[in-house]
């Protein structure tokens, strides 16, 4: 009897275990399945979305007016130092190669090279560096396409996508962008090629998990299941086997199993409760030390956001006395403290600077890197220079001790009040969107240099704005057209035009409050991913006295 006892005990929990575990893997499996599609996706998109970032990044070190004279051998001190510049961007940003072409337009079959700058270290690619000059067929129909499309303006970048080993080549992501000339005509494209074995890496990295966490968890509920059967299974059932053995020697009929509490058995259960008891005081110390420990740190974050918001005008109206202009903003990060800043401070009793900024990263280090970014900016902007200058000195000033090699992008304009003129350089930011009086919203595609703290010695371009009373200027940073909903969709700069356009002639503050609400509206319960910025400025009269 106590040997089929055994057995049977240890077949239905062999069987309950088995069968937890092997649900386990399925669900792990079909998780995995799931999670590995999703995680694809979303890693390629950014992977899209920044590489074409780093590729409108790089075309500025290209002046697209001299793409001929670079080919009939002119402009040669200008050519050598544009050619060192992509080259060393192209060694810091880690990409395979960067290379400027000229399309033959007649069929965009074959083009001739400008610059080549090649980084065989960072995919063990063999590519040979072409000269300048250098002629070369099309490689194939999609990539004419695409050539086609940038010169014809139907895009702002191509992306091509090469997930196989081919000819020797890696896997890698190409990016196209087109360098234009003053007349904003398209006069060459630079290519980006960028590996892109991270998504191999972090996709597999990502099943490894999956694969992990499965086992881990099958191995916990199999040992749960294990101990919960032999309490709520196994214990009984010896019972009655020491009461069958009982009755096999003795003949005699024993107790009932109603009186199965015997003393001993409240003792061992006393006992048990007295472990429980134990093991709960001890579970409920350790989640009180550990409440404790999230209390303090959340005490501390909230420090830092109430610092970090304090660095920031937020006292609106900010200039109460002044009654030639109207200015809000709002900065929301996306994690306690956050990275972008802006700000707006009058210079002289003639002269309102403002300026939108975003630094590299999140969280923390970025916080303090934005702190230290928005003093110096100021600091070098009350010196009384220009809006180019004052990036330009502070470019210096960040690159000079940047061990982190962080960086911001900033755009910084100089209101002359009295006359409605408007100075203003862009250091690798958002595009502004300007509405005259009486207008819609439109963005202003102004000039980029690049991001501060990226390179030394960078010297800036600014450029100039007659507003007239009426006129309106919205800055913002790229959380707000890449704020994503539930499906990756980005919102996208149409989609915040609109939003502007929405009410165009009401308050800054409405404006601002216009824009927020249509992307709550679009991204709904997805998790906020980056810092929402932004900043609104109507210029209402000109200053008289």
């Amino acid at each position: 009897m106590k040997k089929i006892l055994k057995k049977l005990r240890s077949r239905m929990a062999f069987n309950i275990i088995g069968s937890m575990v092997m649900i386990l893997v399925i669900f792990g499996i079909v998780v995995s399945t799931i999670g590995y599609f999703g995680f694809s996706n979303a890693f390629k998109n950014e992977y899209t979305v920044s590489t074409y970032h780093m590729a409108d990044t790089a075309s500025v070190l290209v002046n697209g007016d001299h793409i001929d004279e670079y080919l009939d051998g002119k402009e040669t001190e200008e050519y050598a130092l544009t050619a060192k510049r992509l080259d060393v961007y192209c060694k810091r940003m880690s990409v395979s190669l960067i290379y400027v072409i000229k399309v033959d337009t007649t069929d965009y079959g074959r083009f001739v090279s400008v610059f080549n700058c090649v980084d065989n270290s960072v995919d063990d690619s063999s590519y040979t560096p072409w000269e300048l000059g250098h002629k070369r067929d099309t490689t194939n129909d999609e990539y004419r396409e695409k050539y086609q499309a940038l010169y014809d303006k139907e895009a702002d970048y191509e992306t091509i996508y090469r997930t196989h080993t081919t000819d020797g080549q890696h896997p890698h992501i190409t990016t196209m962008v087109p360098i234009k000339d003053a007349q904003e005509n398209v006069t060459a494209i630079l290519c980006m090629q960028r590996p892109v074995r991270e998504i191999k890496e972090a996709t597999r990295a990502f099943l490894l998990r999956i694969a992990l966490y499965t086992f881990l968890l099958a191995v916990v509920i199999s040992v749960f299941i294990a101990l919960y059967v032999r309490k709520q299974v196994v214990d009984p059932i010896r019972k009655v086997s020491k009461e069958a053995t009982r009755f096999a020697k003795e003949n005699t009929k024993g107790k009932s199993f109603g009186e199965i509490s015997s003393f001993e058995d409240v003792t061992n259960l006393s006992a048990s409760i007295e472990k429980m008891e134990r093991d709960m005081v001890n579970y409920v110390e350790n989640l009180t030390a550990l409440t404790s420990e999230k209390e303090r740190i959340g005490t501390e974050l909230a420090l830092a956001t109430r610092i970090q918001t304090a660095m920031l005008p937020h006292e609106f109206p900010p200039f109460p006395d002044r009654t030639e202009f109207d200015i809000f903003a709002s900065m929301n990060p996306a994690k306690e403290v956050g990275g972008d800043f802006y700000d707006f401070f009058m210079i002289d009793d003639d002269h309102l600077a403002l300026a939108v900024a975003d630094v590299s990263g999140k969280g923390i280090p970025a916080a303090l890197f934005m702190m230290i970014s928005k003093v110096i900016l100021q600091s070098c902007a009350m010196l009384g220079e220009s809006a180019a200058q004052t990036l330009t000195r502070m470019n210096e000033a960040i690159c000079a001790k940047n061990p982190e090699e962080m960086f911001v992008t900033v755009w910084l304009g100089i209101l002359e009040i009295s006359t409605g003129k408007l100075t203003a350089a862009n250091a690798g930011h958002e595009y502004p969107a300007l509405r005259r009086a009486d207008g819609r919203f439109e963005l202003f595609k102004d000039k980029h240099g690049f991001v501060i703290g990226g390179m030394e010695g960078m010297r800036y371009k600014e450029y100039e704005l007659m507003l007239q009373p009426g006129d309106k200027l919205f800055l913002y940073t790229d959380g707000v057209p890449e704020a994503t909903d539930a499906d990756d969709r980005l919102f996208s700069t149409d989609r915040m035009i609109d939003a502007l356009n929405k009410d165009p002639a009401a308050s800054p503050e409405q404006i601002l409050r216009n824009v927020r609400e249509a992307v709550d509206d679009f991204v709904k319960d997805a998790e906020q991913f980056d810092d929402l910025t932004m900043l609104c400025m109507e210029y209402k009269e000109k200053k008289h006295g």
